[in-house]
């Protein structure tokens, strides 16, 4: 008969695709929680912030703060003032390195000389998205975070926001440079990452909170011969750059671009508001918090940072010829960018911990990063809704304005809780990772 020819499909015979969205709808109450599933969700997310983005420059009134004063600062250059002591806007001298000006000088260009600020806007949220794809793909990469805090990486933040399409600070280039160099460290890119490093420190130095970290993974990759001619790329790269202004008066240019003294205003402080003022600006406090970072960056390198069994002089030696050599198994790689990317974080995170003063737009400088320290702590009872309350209070300190007491101080706790958690946290090295465990049963 015709209809006995008729044979049924095996269920095996589904397309892949098919398969996917099977497994997909199967675990559909678990897409917020499995790492696998990471990609799908910041996808989405990643789409939604564009409309998110358009909807925040069109429905909320642009607040000028220091775009007029860029606009200013660069146009002395472009001007042919050359002469840092010379350049100011109208909030004050030009503070920033080199890298700056050439970036907002482009900016002064596209936008009119600065006037069309709609357009610069969109450019913001442009660098917004970008930097976005690039937290998201360290991420992905590590498998360190459920999905569904992805959520609070992007969408929930309005001081974000604002930060980049309202108020268009130096401070999101220099992080979205940043994020672009941390990518290519963790694909082994090592000259181009140091590259990219420091064109980020030439836009605003907040970026140096990361260079302990980055010196630390420099000598344990590489040893202290082969690490000197990346050190001496960051350093000429900052030289060509500011070559101009070196030029005209050197001391006036390096001074101004890279004052490690400046003197914050206590108005504008977010974590130290439950000091009196006085505190705030004596020069022993300062030291005080300077020996503090030092000490803990030190901890963190002697106990947390180096494998076990490694001491830290053997950083100086070849990889090959230390006690410890260096392993370059599957295994091994996916621990290493895992590391480089901790490493890097918790050395940023540690400057902000033990910062003198932190403005509203410093948020920024490790806003992205919260999520990943925070589930990479080495405390198992520090449950998934206390890690979100930690965020939902640092996001509630930040939005806090001005700042009070109890925002600074409840920030303070919030930061020692990470970093406790972080200092409990077993080495990298000898945390066996969901990979690890796979590959020892192939």
């Amino acid at each position: 008969m015709a209809g006995g020819n008729t044979r049924k499909k095996s269920p095996g015979a589904t397309s892949p695709f098919l398969g996917k969205l099977h497994c997909l709808w199967q675990d559909k109450h678990l897409v917020l929680f499995k790492t696998e599933y990471t990609l799908l969700v910041v996808s989405i997310l990643w789409f939604l912030e564009i409309g998110i983005n358009v909807w925040v420059i069109r429905k909320v009134p642009y607040t000028e703060i220091d775009w007029k004063a860029y606009m200013d600062e660069v146009e002395g250059v472009i001007n042919g003032t050359y002469d840092y002591t010379q350049l100011k806007g109208d909030t004050g001298p030009l503070v920033y390195p080199a890298g700056f000006v050439y970036i907002f000088s482009a900016l002064y260009y596209i936008t009119s000389q600065g006037v069309n600020i709609r357009l610069g806007q969109y450019i913001f949220a442009a660098f917004y998205l970008i930097t976005l794809l690039l937290v998201f793909r360290l991420y992905l990469r590590t498998k360190k975070v459920p999905p569904y805090v992805f959520f609070f990486v992007c969408c929930a933040s309005y001081r974000i926001h604002s930060i980049f399409v309202l108020r268009l600070f130096n401070d999101p280039v220099a992080m979205m440079l940043l994020f672009a160099a941390i990518n290519l460290f963790i694909d082994e890119y090592w000259w181009l990452g140091c590259g990219i490093y420091s064109l980020a420190v030439s836009v605003k130095m907040n970026v140096l909170l990361f260079a302990p970290g980055l010196l630390f993974l420099l000598l344990s990759e590489f040893g202290l011969i082969k690490t000197i001619p990346k050190l001496s790329l960051c350093a000429g790269i900052q030289i060509l750059l500011g070559l101009p202004f070196l030029l005209e008066n050197p001391v006036g240019y390096v001074s101004r671009a890279f004052d490690l003294g400046r003197q914050f205003m206590f108005k504008w402080t977010v974590n130290w508001r439950f000091l009196p003022e006085w505190l705030f600006l004596n020069r022993q406090f300062h030291l005080l918090l300077l020996a503090a970072h030092l000490l803990t960056l030190l901890l963190f390198t002697l106990r947390r940072w180096k494998r076990p069994g490694e001491s830290i002089f053997d950083l100086i030696k070849e990889p090959s010829k230390r006690k410890v050599p260096l392993q370059k198994t599957s295994v091994d790689h996916i621990l290493s960018f895992i590391l480089i990317v901790l490493i890097l974080f918790t050395s940023n995170f540690i400057g902000m911990c033990f910062s003198r003063s932190l403005h509203y737009q410093f948020y920024v400088w490790y806003f992205h990063t919260l999520p990943y320290l925070l589930w990479s702590g080495g405390v198992k009872k520090l449950a998934h809704l206390l890690r979100v309350l930690i965020l939902g209070l640092i996001e509630l300190s930040w939005n806090t304005y001005p700042s009070t007491s109890s925002s600074s101080a409840a920030l303070h706790v919030c930061h020692l809780i990470i970093l406790l958690c972080l200092w409990l946290a077993p080495p990298v090295s000898v945390v066996p990772t969901d990979t690890q465990k796979k590959d020892k049963h192939q």
